[in-house]
């Protein structure tokens, strides 16, 4: 029988074959969580700047809203909360699980400074949107010049 890998598309690619990958996430992966890394769940997410503010998706499908705490310290967000696995498949001689479930949490540092009040987030097939406004002193000024 043979264990089941992540699926790492560019593995092999590099001269020194996935070994450079392989110490910095034992570094900086492994160490933070006691867990295996085939067991851990971490949501995805995307991180876009506009005009007047900072807008983060996360892809939390299967998750219920009442499921997940954000919270802002400074220019640190933090996204935690639990994927509850809805039922297990069992065979007669193997079990199969390819979903991951269980807790996680996200950090993120927001780059610029953003008003507390106006802060939003909306959940939608399974993405999470946090709306982030930026204060009035960090938004860019836009200025005409005309050239003669």
């Amino acid at each position: 029988m043979t264990a089941l890998m992540p699926w790492r598309p560019l593995r092999g690619l590099t001269p020194f074959g996935g070994e450079i990958d392989d110490f910095f996430e034992r570094l900086f992966v492994e160490e933070i969580s006691p867990e295996p890394a085939e067991k851990r769940w971490v949501p995805a997410l995307d991180i876009a700047e506009t005009k007047d503010a900072i807008a983060i998706n996360v892809e939390i499908p299967g998750m219920e809203p009442k499921d997940v705490d954000i919270s802002l310290n400074g220019d640190t967000l933090t996204i935690k909360g639990e994927k509850k696995q809805e039922e297990e498949w069992k065979k007669e001689n193997y079990y199969w699980a390819e979903r991951s479930y269980g807790n996680f949490s996200r950090s993120v540092r927001i780059p610029v400074e953003v008003k507390n009040e106006g802060i939003k987030a909306k959940y939608k097939n399974g993405t999470l949107r946090i709306t982030l406004p930026k204060k009035e002193e960090v938004k860019p000024n836009e200025i005409k010049v005309e050239i003669e």
